[in-house]
């Protein structure tokens, strides 16, 4: 039964990472930073203290209770993870919300599924599998033959999109996706799936705010929304300054009062793509008290994400106009990415 509410709460979870970008398409007239920038606000700042007090009242008591060096290494965590949300945000911006996922997402469940064990051998912990242990393990086998799957699946969604490239015209592509580019999108998505990595180290170092959550005697199944708030600082951080210098450059701070623009729709929907990608994050914590945070919860996570997106991909035609061999070649790419996440699973149970 724990089982399966953790795969419910990572499903939810997913999902709305899966669909948060989908309410900035919905900004009419505004640059890419100011509404990421406004988004961005209420994904790390405004939204996770108030699901903190909701669930642990207590919450800041726990955290300017805690050592500097949790908080330091917790909020360093979150600053790297921060340049890989940021450019997210592009490769979905330039390949929209089939591939941009699929790329990015594979690489950060990849990586996210395996650096952990690589830093537990090299600063072993008890209760914590190391790279080795899974090496001599047959489950830890078959959670680094799904990695590897998945990495293929990655390859071949990548050359998808090489394939509609191809087919299709400038103009055919901004139909669905403005501002299509591909290798522009890829080099960008690579760097994002590495580093949004960083968010599941961020969980394992901020693990003892976790813990003085449950010591206080507030339900484990939130004890992960006191984590949250250090890590999503370090997003906030390296999001805000990055959207500032760019609005300062194209002097699109003007958006803001720009009233040929729908300022109140702007706002509303760019309100709501940040409290939807926040939602992910508090979802996820439910799921790792129900199934801790190993390989299996991550890649579950990344796995109904890209699933989502790729739905949302499908109603927004962005693979409208090409052929059938692209089609299916995208398709396939994706299956193999679910697979790889199936074989994770059931090596991680092992």
């Amino acid at each position: 039964m724990q089982a399966l509410l953790g795969v419910l709460f990572h499903s939810l979870g997913g999902v709305a990472a899966g669909s948060f970008y989908m309410p900035y398409n919905k900004v009419k007239g505004w640059a890419w930073e100011s509404y990421w920038m406004l988004g961005g606000l209420f994904s790390w700042l405004i939204v996770p203290p108030l699901a903190a007090w909701v669930t642990v009242p207590g919450f800041a008591e726990i955290i300017t209770a805690s050592s500097h060096q949790i908080l330091f290494f917790t909020f360093t965590m979150g600053l790297l993870w921060g340049v890989g949300g940021l450019s997210y945000g592009l490769g979905i911006r330039y390949l929209g919300m089939s591939l941009g996922n699929s790329v990015v997402l594979g690489f950060c469940a990849a990586f996210g599924a395996i650096v952990p064990t690589i830093y537990y051998n090299i600063y072993p912990t008890e209760g914590k599998l190391s790279f080795t242990d899974m090496l001599a393990s047959s489950g830890g086998q078959l959670v680094l033959l799904g990695v590897l799957i998945c990495l293929i699946g990655i390859a071949i969604s990548g050359k998808a999109g090489m394939m509609k490239e191809g087919e299709l015209s400038e103009e055919e592509q901004k139909k669905s996706i403005e501002e299509f580019s591909l290798v522009k999108g890829l080099l960008i998505a690579v760097l994002s799936g590495i580093l949004s990595s960083f968010f599941n180290f961020g969980i394992e170092a901020g693990k003892p705010l976790a813990d003085a959550t449950v010591t206080a005697g507030y339900n484990s199944l939130y004890r992960n929304n006191v984590t949250f708030i250090v890590i999503l600082w370090g997003g906030l951080t390296t999001n805000f300054v990055w959207t500032t210098i760019l609005s300062v450059r194209n002097k699109s701070y003007n958006d803001f009062v720009n009233k040929s623009t729908p300022i109140t729709g702007n706002i509303l929907f760019s309100a709501l793509a940040g409290t939807t990608w926040f939602l992910q994050f508090f979802f996820y914590g439910m799921g790792e008290s129900k199934l801790g945070n190993g390989a299996s919860s991550w890649i579950l996570h990344m796995s109904t994400i890209i699933l989502t997106a790729n739905l949302w991909g499908i109603y927004r035609r962005e693979w409208e106009g090409v052929a059938t061999r692209t089609k299916w070649t995208i398709i396939v790419g994706i299956t193999v990415i679910l697979v790889s996440v199936v074989l994770v699973g059931i090596g991680n149970s092992m």
